[in-house]
């Protein structure tokens, strides 16, 4: 048969391409090519026995420190290969480096396990419970179609992705990054799907033409994944790594940093790194088509679909809202009062966010959705389905850090540091942070990156007679990086699993977005700090 004669292929099935795909898939349960199976067991069986094999070998080392810091350096040089291969679940890597602290006689379990009673691991417990009603409910869902349905954003690419964006960066401030992405992604995925058949109809594709492969595919899924990270940043919920580097920099300043300051300080900051990030996306997964036909349409058609608000979307609303403003209300009272004020004292004593989290969340185990049945807005069975393992490993991360501090190695990592590149200015200090910890959170979790960065940064400032606030800021900013790899972050993994986004287009744009994010934090940080008059 001739090429002529070659029978037209039928033309692709869109929503057949897309359909099961609107969801989030681990990646143990997507289809690897056969490279990417032999990598992922070999990565896997080689932290079986490289974690071990480095543990004893950093044990057998002269090192020059004393027993406790010796030991406890080799326990974290194995924990750290263990999150980084994940022979086993992430969470787990830390449970076995805890074992092995109070085993090998670094500390007593009682003081180990100490900082799981930190407040901040209840503030995430809160937090995740209260972003649980939300997506039960829809109350999320709902807010993202309000957004998309304003007048002229379905019309045009551009506005879309940019306004996806916004919506992610604003819940994710407030809800986790990892269920903000999930929550999110049936939604970009039926945007999507509009936009395919229009690219189809129009006849701008091949008629066999792949819908997962498109290059506005990879730009609304992209900036799903990264402004998650840069909303992340907003609040001191917004992810792990605020509150662990928050803690650890008032632990070694005495200055406390309020729910308000943090959002001021990092609100221009945010707001630059989302422009830096929708230009990269735009210019490196240039859109296949400008203007839109249909999108408008298919989001009026879902947010008609959600109907009026239900009593349980009315009770999240109301839980939220409550939350939100006791966490605020501290930082309110310091801009009227002043800090040093007996009622700043007393209002930021008892709205403790870890208290105040666990109010607002138990708020929706009170209000009721059916009185008569005695049915309220969550069950237990929901809150027992939160991201536990994401706050196993934030009290983990907490436990490395806070034993970095107390045992010194923190401060000799920091001191040999200094000694051996001979850092001796702000700049070049928080450059090195700021490097140091985005290549850490590339190839483990941003909760560990901070614990792991921050405590090293703090003392090589003070060795260098360097205040270590800004430093250590920019080392914990840095450390919600890590744009590169699926592995990088819970929300690359989402949306790598998708299926839209080929790794070679997640490894340049995030390279990208890695560098222009680094500068903005180094060149903008300092300055915020100043003007708000932060770590004096």
């Amino acid at each position: 048969m001739s090429v002529i004669d070659r029978p037209t292929p039928p033309p692709t099935d869109v929503d057949k391409a897309f359909l099961g795909h609107a969801t989030y898939r681990s990646l143990g349960e997507q289809q690897l090519s056969p490279a990417e199976e032999r990598f992922e067991r070999g990565r896997r069986t080689a932290g079986l026995f490289l974690a071990p094999l480095v543990t004893v070998i950093a044990l057998l080392l002269p090192l020059g420190l004393d027993d406790q810091q010796h030991t406890l350096a080799a326990i974290l040089l194995g924990v750290i290969v263990l999150w980084v291969t994940e022979p086993v679940p992430i969470p787990v890597g830390g449970f076995i480096g805890i074992g092995a602290i109070v085993l090998l006689g670094v500390v007593p379990a009682a003081e180990a396990l100490a900082p799981f009673g930190s407040p901040t691991v209840f503030t995430f417990i809160g937090a995740f419970i209260l972003a649980q009603a939300m997506l039960k409910h829809g109350l999320a869902k709902r807010f993202a179609m309000w957004m998309l349905n304003l007048p002229g954003v379905g019309s045009s690419t551009t506005r879309v992705i940019i306004v996806f964006g916004l919506i992610t960066c604003l819940l994710s401030a407030f809800v986790s990054n990892t269920a903000t992405v999930a929550m999110l992604l049936p939604t970009a995925i039926g945007i999507l799907t509009v936009i395919a058949k229009l690219l189809q109809a129009k006849g701008l594709v091949a008629s066999d033409f792949d819908p997962l492969r498109l290059r506005v595919g990879a730009a609304l899924m992209l900036m799903l994944a990264y402004g998650a990270s840069v909303g992340g940043l907003l609040t001191p919920v917004g992810s792990p790594p605020n509150l662990i580097g928050r803690g650890l920099i008032e632990e070694a300043t005495g200055e406390t940093i309020s729910f308000l300051d943090w959002m001021m300080l990092a609100l221009p900051i945010c707001a630059l790194m989302f422009v830096a990030l929708a230009i990269v996306l735009l210019l490196l997964n240039r859109p296949e088509i400008k203007h839109l036909e249909g999108v408008a349409e298919w989001v009026a058609t879902e947010k008609a679909a959600l109907g009026r608000f239900s009593q349980a979307e009315k009770n999240t609303l109301i839980a939220f809202s409550v939350t939100v403003t006791l966490w605020i209300f501290p930082g309110v009272i310091a801009v009227v009062a002043g800090t040093e004020s007996d009622l700043y004292s007393t209002v930021s004593g008892r709205l403790n966010e870890g208290v105040v989290a666990v109010v607002g969340a138990s708020l929706l185990f009170l209000l009721p959705t059916d009185w008569k049945r005695r049915e309220y807005t969550l069950r237990w069975s929901d809150a027992a389905r939160i991201d536990w393992g994401t706050v196993v490993l934030f009290g983990t991360g907490i436990i490395f850090g806070s034993l970095l501090e107390s045992t010194g190695l923190a401060e000799t990592i920091g001191s040999g540091a200094f000694d051996s590149m001979g850092l001796t200015s702000t700049f070049a200090i928080t450059a090195f942070a700021v490097l140091l910890a985005i290549v850490i959170s590339e190839t483990t979790s941003n909760t560990a990156a901070a614990a792991v960065v921050v405590p090293i940064i703090i003392p090589i400032a003070v060795a260098a007679g360097v205040n270590p606030f800004v430093p250590a800021l920019a080392a914990t900013f840095g450390a919600s990086f890590g744009f590169m790899l699926p592995v990088s972050t819970p929300q690359n993994a989402i949306v790598y699993g998708s299926g839209v986004v080929p790794i070679t287009k997640m490894i340049r744009s995030g390279a990208s977005f890695d560098v222009l994010g680094a500068i903005l934090i180094l060149l903008l940080l300092p300055v915020m700090v100043s003007v708000l008059g932060l770590g004096g």
